[in-house]
């Protein structure tokens, strides 16, 4: 276990972003993203890291991006921190494995969901309406039912701190134009496709998760992180059983001891207790090793 990283504060450098779990920076030509072990639930930032979260969700992003070339280019320069800037390599050692220099892009403004099971704000939006973002659903499904077919469910992107709001296909078409829509629908269904079908040959089942886009020029490229599970849900195969919720290898222990002490979804979040911390840790990396089948030295 290496030590956690709750922020970064590199003084040479430009802070231009600090999100839920990324602290962004600008070096010019390109940008350093750098994935903190920061965790949040309930859209608050929690006071305690999960250490090595963020090693294990740029190396999963990694793995995926290198997967998902043939269907599209993405912002990736370079993960290698020796190849980084000088400016960079004071803080090489925090960089290490968590880190990764990307192009800059003019990112499109809304979250590409795709659901390829029924759960969380979709089984919500299901019991209330019989759709999800405007896509009318069979009748009689129960939570975590897998759909016929994956469905592309698009949000907002709000700021830190407030809830992405669902969208139709026609309000995405309203905000980003016909063409971007269809291609990134297009792409997002294609993208999940693929690695839903790879993890579920590790024993994952990815329910659902969210892309983002940017564009570079006229080119749309896939940015930020990709099927992680801080932007997926993921399930284990083996104990799989539609009807309610199901186990995850992210933050369930966090949300779970949340609920349990009546937390008031309200900033600050409260201490986490040392078991809730390793726990996490240890689902995050279940993940990584099951998928990738490479630990990269975390135990």
């Amino acid at each position: 276990m290496k030590t956690p990283v709750n922020e970064t504060d590199f003084q040479d450098l430009n802070l231009i972003k600090r999100g839920k779990v990324r602290d962004i920076y600008d070096l010019g030509d390109n940008l350093l993203m750098v994935a903190t072990d920061r965790i949040s639930a309930f859209d608050v930032i929690m006071p305690d890291p999960i250490p090595d979260k963020g090693i294990i969700l740029t190396q999963i992003s990694l793995y995926w991006f290198e997967i998902m070339k043939p269907i599209i280019e993405n912002h990736v320069v370079s993960a290698d921190v020796n190849e980084y800037p000088s400016v960079c390599q004071p803080y090489a050692e925090t960089l290490r494995e968590r880190s990764m220099l990307v192009k800059k892009t003019t990112p499109l403004p809304i979250e590409c969901v795709v659901r390829g099971y029924i759960s969380g704000s979709g089984w919500k939006s299901y019991q209330e309406s019989g759709s999800v973002c405007g896509i009318a659903l069979d009748p009689g499904l129960q939570e975590s039912d897998k759909l016929p077919e994956p469905i592309f469910t698009p949000s907002t992107k709000e700021e830190l701190g407030a809830h992405d709001i669902n969208i139709d296909f026609e309000e995405t078409v309203n905000r980003i134009g016909i063409d971007h829509a269809s291609k990134v629908r297009d792409l997002s269904l294609a993208i999940y496709k693929k690695g839903a079908a790879i993890a579920k040959e590790k024993q994952i089942i990815i329910a659902d998760t969210k892309f983002e886009f940017g564009l570079v020029g006229d080119d749309i490229i896939l940015i930020d992180e990709v099927l992680t599970p801080d932007s997926s849900r993921f399930w284990p195969k083996e104990t799989y059983q539609p009807g309610g919720a199901q186990q995850s290898f992210d933050k369930q222990y966090v949300r779970d001891h949340l609920i349990a002490i009546n937390y008031n979804r309200q900033p600050p979040g409260p201490v986490l207790p040392a078991d809730i911390i390793s726990n996490t840790r240890k689902k995050y990396l279940e993940a990584l090793t099951q998928l990738t089948g490479d630990s990269h030295g975390l135990k």
